[in-house]
């Protein structure tokens, strides 16, 4: 098994160096921090934790606490976070809160008991009690993907406004003019900023978003079959829709394939497309139109600003820019 100074040989540095990279503090250039990092997973070197807790007063583990592992979204941030962490030598510990607050805040207090040196979330809700206390008592927390109101911790999230806009700008173009939403529910800061997002740039166009055009689901499948359910059963259904999030995609695509296309008329009557992109919506009849997610980037983000945190660094909130990719599904061509 590898040593630190087989690490610190192979790397021509001190085992100080490697101990300082290896911890996340600041005071090691970035070219060292590469080249050590490279050595230490070509040499598979994990720290001896037992040992290294004698030393130190941390734990060298971290906390994750995502609303859901089945959305793709939150397996590829959480994955980005754990991929970060092993390589500045940290484990991590994920908690499934189900989109329930309740049980964020169950997996929040067992990962402060067991005194993880920080905590990565993304907040089920807005407004969190434990949170804000937590980042109170000097807890280091950053908070990802969803804001949280009155927590005073840094927030590495996806800016997704500039591409809804040029989302909103396309489909009138190609001659939508009523346009809907199925966006998730208000508590969810994420969904309220994406909502604002298509509202504002409905205006610009001189378009309103009236209630009856907005539908509320919870993120999940099951939400975006029956609002896309509704949608066509409506009197009129509009002629375009951004549907809010990967998962609720699911079922709104499964309730247009039991339709059927030739009945629907997907892009003709209906311009269809998703806030998050998946791999498979390039191999689907019509291809998908989405707004693509900095997924991995914001995971990796969120454990550089942690890891920053707990060496002691004063640490800023960060948007990270979404990618409009247009596909077949908002095609500009019309029937006559």
């Amino acid at each position: 098994m590898a040593t630190i100074k087989d690490v610190a040989r192979e790397a021509k540095v001190s085992t100080a160096s490697v101990s300082r990279v290896l911890a996340g503090r600041p005071n090691a250039s970035p070219q060292m921090r590469e080249r050590v990092l490279a050595v230490a997973r070509e040499l598979n070197f994990r720290p001896n934790g037992v040992a290294r807790s004698l030393r130190t007063t941390g734990t060298q583990t971290v906390g994750l606490v995502v609303p859901d592992l089945l959305n793709p979204f939150f397996t590829e941030l959480a994955r980005a976070v754990v991929d970060t962490a092993r390589g500045a030598g940290f484990s991590v510990i994920v908690g499934n809160a189900d989109e329930d607050p309740v049980q964020q805040d169950h997996y929040v207090r067992i990962l402060l008991e067991r005194q993880v040196d920080g905590l990565i979330v993304v907040p089920t809700i807005e407004t969190s009690p434990l949170l804000r206390e937590a980042a109170e008592r000097g807890h280091h927390l950053v908070l990802v993907d969803r804001p949280a109101q009155d927590v005073n911790a840094p927030m590495v999230l996806a800016d997704g406004a500039a591409a809804i806009h040029r989302l909103v700008e396309h489909l009138v173009l190609t001659g939508r003019r009523d346009l809907a939403i199925i966006t998730g529910p208000d508590h969810a800061g994420s969904s309220r900023e994406r909502l604002s997002s298509f509202r504002e740039a409905l205006a610009q166009h001189g378009l309103a978003l009236p209630d009856e055009r907005i539908w509320h689901g919870d993120f999940r499948a099951d939400s975006g079959r029956v609002a896309m359910a509704d949608l066509l059963a409506s009197a009129a259904f509009p002629d375009g829709v951004l549907v809010a999030n990967g998962s609720m995609a699911l079922g709104a695509l499964q309730v247009l394939a039991e339709r059927g296309r030739a009945r629907i008329g997907i892009p003709d009557e209906l311009a269809l497309a998703v806030f998050d992109d998946m791999p498979w919506f390039s191999l689907l009849s019509p291809t998908i139109t989405a707004i693509e997610q900095p997924t991995t980037r914001l995971g990796e983000r969120a454990m550089q600003m942690l890891l920053a945190l707990i060496s002691g660094q004063d640490v800023a909130d960060e948007r990270i820019d979404c990618r409009l990719v247009l596909r077949e599904s908002t095609d500009p061509s019309r029937k006559p």
